[in-house]
């Protein structure tokens, strides 16, 4: 495990400077809304791909907002329940459209 943890940490250095720590501060939040948000469907039981894709879908579906570690944020222009939002729209389309066929 820690090997892999090492190269994953490497595939981030460019020159001297390691990017691993720059991260799309939507991330963190739409984990975050993604917690409050799933228990809203309680005859909903998603998979691990499941959650994946609401992730990435609601991920995708909002402007990203990349900061480095130390980065001091005066402002969010991504309100929480817009974010909220485009989760519950995220968990609408895989319930709708999953990501696999139902024999799975």
């Amino acid at each position: 495990m820690e090997k892999k943890i090492n190269d994953l940490f490497e595939m981030y250095v460019v020159g001297t400077s390691n990017l691993f720590f720059i991260r799309n501060k939507n991330e963190k939040r739409v984990i975050d809304a993604m917690r409050r948000v799933l228990p809203e469907y309680p005859k909903f039981e998603p998979n691990d791909l499941d959650i994946q894709d609401i992730y990435a879908l609601s991920l995708n579906s909002l402007p990203p907002r990349y900061v480095q570690q130390g980065t001091i944020v005066l402002r969010e222009p991504v309100r929480p329940d817009e974010i909220n939002d485009a989760v519950r729209e995220a968990v609408n389309t895989v319930r709708s459209r999953p990501n696999y066929s139902s024999d799975e």
